[in-house]
């Protein structure tokens, strides 16, 4: 996923909310179980109206030059042809895939 003019947008779970960003670098992290995101790009136009979501986002990411998502919480990535307004919406009716990261053994009894 390399050329500049791609525009990605990234829907996640986070802190029991969903993330909707628009980026122009997504890929697979070195760090196990994790996607990095950079390059945020938000929606630039001039609007009498301000979506206070997107600004709270902005504010989130502001100096944020790389983000890395645990692939667990990572809902859907599409590639689109422009970016559009990011917003924080609730996640009531999503349920995190649960996952344990302790390893443990499996109960073996001896009858």
């Amino acid at each position: 996923m390399g050329n500049s003019s791609e525009i990605y947008k990234i829907t996640f779970l986070n802190k029991g909310k969903v993330y909707e960003v628009f980026v122009k670098q997504v890929y697979q992290s070195e760090l196990y179980g994790f996607i990095e995101i950079e390059d945020y790009v938000f929606d630039e136009r001039s609007q009498v109206v301000v979506d206070p979501s997107e600004e709270k986002l902005k504010a989130e990411f502001s100096g944020v030059k790389r983000s890395f998502i645990p692939i667990q919480a990572v809902i859907r990535i599409d590639e689109v042809e422009k970016s559009g307004v990011s917003k924080i919406s609730s996640g009531d009716n999503i349920t995190p895939f649960p996952i344990s990261m302790v390893g443990g053994k499996a109960d073996t009894k001896d009858s």
